[in-house]
């Protein structure tokens, strides 16, 4: 006879929190899982080239290049015909 036992397994390094208005909402492959309310106030330590706005949007700050306008060239001047 088959018995059915309660288990538990360790998820912990799959869980991801996603910042929304004042919680950190918390997931598991896309599944919403629980929340934690931040206390009024909180403030976030960023590493460096990150910020945080008012509305607790983070973004990223970074260096990137630039590429000159392409050109049209004529079928004269070795363009594509």
């Amino acid at each position: 006879m088959m018995t059915l036992q309660p288990q538990r397994m360790d998820i912990t390094d799959r869980v991801v929190g996603k910042i929304k208005n004042g919680k950190i909402e918390l997931y598991v492959e896309n599944e919403p899982i629980g929340k934690v309310t931040l206390p009024e106030g909180s403030q976030f330590e960023l590493n460096h080239h990150y910020e945080m706005d008012q509305q607790q949007r983070i973004y990223q700050h970074y260096t990137s290049t630039t590429q000159p306008e392409a050109r049209y060239t004529d079928c004269d001047e070795g363009g594509w015909c």
